[in-house]
């Protein structure tokens, strides 16, 4: 073996530097269609569904409102369908790559894989405060215009309207990197969806078959209803401070990112 080869051989592997991973998720991400097809029917779906909401409702109607109906409710209305394209778009990010086959080269290019999950879940949270925080103040603003007048209309100076949305968007990316860390705990499209789906709907509506006693002490710390709690302006019932449901939201997150590395790290690709 000659001098140069006995050195090239020796050489320590360069480190893989996180920023670089990041920009190749960042690729990755934009690069199929279906982030743009998702991404764009869950910015339909919340600008579609909340100025509908906002126009159709009538104040004066013979119909009492909603308890806790406002501004910003109307407004975000289409939130509940929105959550589940991020969602669903997470685990399409991460698991998707298990069903093409890119797994591999992914693992190869990053062999610690950790940072590859770290950076799926910073890319696409990234991502998503960016498109849910602007679709979220357009629908507000836009709304705001129907609602100008009446009783219901706020304005972004309104004491917790900024609060409110800013809590939407969170809850809104939220719920698409725990839909990336359940592609990486499962592996699999179709399971990671039926799961996020569950979460999100399944579960609160099989709380009724529980104890009253037990359902209102665990209702509350559902993922859905920490969301719900981040996005009301006025709290109440059986719902938990803003900051409360915030930090139990993220806690469910970091726990199936937790999962989800662990997979990572201990499973074959």
């Amino acid at each position: 073996m000659s001098a140069v080869t006995a050195r090239n051989t020796s050489a320590p592997r360069a480190r893989i530097a996180f920023p670089r991973v990041l920009r190749s998720e960042w690729i990755k991400l934009w690069s199929v269609r279906s982030t743009w097809f998702t991404m764009g029917l869950a910015v339909f779906l919340m600008v579609a569904i909340g100025t509908i909401a906002c126009f159709v409702f009538d104040p004066a109607g013979t119909t009492p409102a909603k308890a806790g109906t406002d501004g910003v409710s109307l407004a975000t209305n289409g939130a509940m369908l929105a959550q589940l394209c991020l969602g669903v778009l997470g685990v399409l990010y991460s698991a998707g790559e298990y069903g093409n086959g890119m797994i591999r080269s992914s693992m190869s290019a990053v062999p610690r894989r950790t940072p590859v999950l770290r950076a799926k879940a910073v890319v696409f949270a990234a991502a998503s405060v960016a498109v849910a925080g602007v679709t979220v103040l357009v629908t507000f603003l836009v709304g705001s215009v129907a609602l100008k007048g009446t009783a219901f209309g706020l304005s972004l100076s309104d004491p917790g309207v900024l609060r409110t949305l800013l809590g939407t968007v969170v809850y809104l990316a939220l719920v698409g990197v725990i839909g990336v860390a359940m592609g990486f705990l499962l592996r699999s499209v179709a399971g990671g969806v039926a799961v996020i789906a569950g979460v999100l709907f399944v579960i609160d509506s099989l709380t009724f078959i529980l104890p009253a006693s037990v359902a209102d002490s665990v209702i509350p710390y559902l993922p859905g209803h920490a969301g719900r709690a981040m996005m009301a302006l006025h709290g109440g019932g059986d719902l938990l401070s803003p900051a409360a449901g915030a930090s139990v939201l993220t806690a469910w997150a970091v726990v199936a990112l937790a999962a989800g590395a662990v997979r990572l790290s201990r499973s074959d690709v």
